[in-house]
Parts: C-alpha cells; structure tokens; sequence
C-alpha cells in the first residue's frame, strides 16, 4: 500500500512539474516546435477539432476522443480489472501464506517471497498490472490539459460550452460530478473488498474534485466520460453484486452452531443433575 501511495504522489508531481515545464499557455498550432508538441499536444488538438467538426461542438468532440482514448487503453483496463479480481480470490490463500511465514528474518521471508509468486502465477495474479494503465494514461492526461490550455490561448479557437459548462473555465459542479464518479468506479471495483485500497476511495475522489475546481471544465469532462466507461467496465467484469451476498452468510451460518453447542452441553448437564 505505502508504494501505491508513493507512486500515485509521484505521479502527480510529474504531472505538475511536466505542466510547469512546458508552455501550456501559448497559442498551439501545426508550426509548434518540440517533441511534446508535435506528438502529443497537437495530435490531441487536430483530432478534437475534426470531431468539433462532425459532431458541431467541442465538448461532443471532447468525449469523442475520451472514448475512443479509454477504447484503445480498454484492453489494458480488463487485464488490471481481471488481475484485481484474481487477487480477491487468492487473498485467504494469501494469508495462510503470512500467518505460516510471519517470522521476520531473512530466510522467512525469502521463502514466503517465493511461495507468493508461486500462488501469483497458479492464479494469473500479476501484483503490477494495476500501476500499468496508470502510468500510460498520465502522458495522455496531460497531454489533453496542454491541448485544452493551448486551445483556450488560441484566438481563433472557442471552446464553447457543454450544456452549461464552460469548457475554457473550471466548474465546482462538474469537479464534484467527477469525484463522485470515481467514488462510484472505486466502489464497485476491487478496493470495495480490500481493505488496504480502501483509503483510495477517498483520496482519488478528493484529488479529482481539488484538480477540477482549477483546471479547466473540459479536462474534468474527461474524467467524466472515462469514469462512466470504467464503472461499465467494473460492473461487466468485477459484478460487484455478486461479491456483497455471500460474504455476510458465510459468518452468520458460523455464529448460529457457536450458540447451539455450549445450550445443549448445558442441557445435558443439567439433566444429569436432577
């Protein structure tokens, strides 16, 4: 938990230094020089404005692209889903594997490392896979709030609004609608049974709300639409109804024999009694 902690920090400084670096605040256009701009930031700009083009806004051509950018990352997003939903099932094993090995020596441990990989790869669990999908869709996040910035510094660009959000300024509402989103994403995927992740229920849904309130309403509108899609995608693959009916059975059917043994103990030596 404490290096998921220090990898989403890390991240987010980069996504802040990365923005500091560069010029977001310029005007974008095909004659922009660098690496940054030519592949990444006017790429982004040239295939939101031939969507603009088609659909007639830039907020439907704003979702356009969020869905054809969660499309191409959606094979990745299934193998993490699948890779977390693997890793609920091999928890109990898990922790038959620490309570064996909880000595904390070296050898110990070496021998429990081993063990685990060894269940990992018996179930098709890869620890890494959750980090993968992240760290691809940093890059493209802030290449879409390079683009967004540029544009809205681009006289001959407006972005217009999306129904009542103006997409060149922040919006509370839209950053709130975000956090809740993701909040929902969290909820129904692999952090509702993990303990340990629960904490990210909170903490990614307050960062989105804090970055919304600041960056412009069409970034947030993309965290929206890729919300939207993930919550499809958890409740597809993780069926999130299917986890909540079994889990609280299992200790009632448990509690109800604890009672009966020590009455009918009691029972029976009262009986001899009289």
């Amino acid at each position: 938990m404490n290096k998921r902690i220090v990898l989403l920090i890390s991240l987010v400084a980069a996504t802040v230094l990365l923005a500091g670096c560069t010029e977001f605040n310029e005007p974008i256009s095909g004659n922009s020089e660098g690496f940054w701009n030519e592949f990444v930031v006017w790429p982004l700009v040239s295939v939101i404005t031939y969507f603009k083009g088609l659909l007639g806004t830039y907020g439907l051509g704003i979702i356009a692209v969020t869905i054809i950018i969660r499309l191409v990352l959606l094979p990745l997003m299934v193998k993490q889903t699948r890779s977390s939903k693997r890793m609920q099932e091999v928890q109990p094993k898990l922790k038959e594997l620490q309570a064996k090995y909880k000595s904390k020596d070296a050898v110990t441990q070496q021998k429990y490392q081993q063990e685990m990989m060894a269940l990992f790869q018996e179930n098709g669990v890869n620890p890494m896979a959750g980090c993968l999908p992240v760290l691809i869709q940093m890059p493209i996040l802030i290449g879409f709030y390079h683009a967004i910035s540029r544009m809205n510094n681009t006289p001959s660009i407006d972005l217009g609004s999306f129904l009542i959000f103006p997409l060149a300024e922040p919006s509370i509402i839209l950053a709130v609608i975000a956090g809740l989103m993701q909040f929902v994403v969290l909820r129904t995927g692999p952090a509702m049974d993990n303990p340990q992740m629960k904490i990210m229920m909170y903490f990614m849904p307050v960062m989105i709300i804090g970055f919304g309130v600041v960056l412009p309403s069409a970034l947030t509108l993309y965290w929206v639409i890729g919300n939207i899609i993930s919550l499809i995608q958890n409740l597809v693959i993780y069926k999130p109804w299917e986890k909540k009916e079994p889990v609280p059975a299992a200790p009632m059917a448990g509690a109800r024999k604890e009672v009966k043994q020590p009455v009918k103990t009691k029972a029976k030596a009262g009986g001899a009694k009289k």
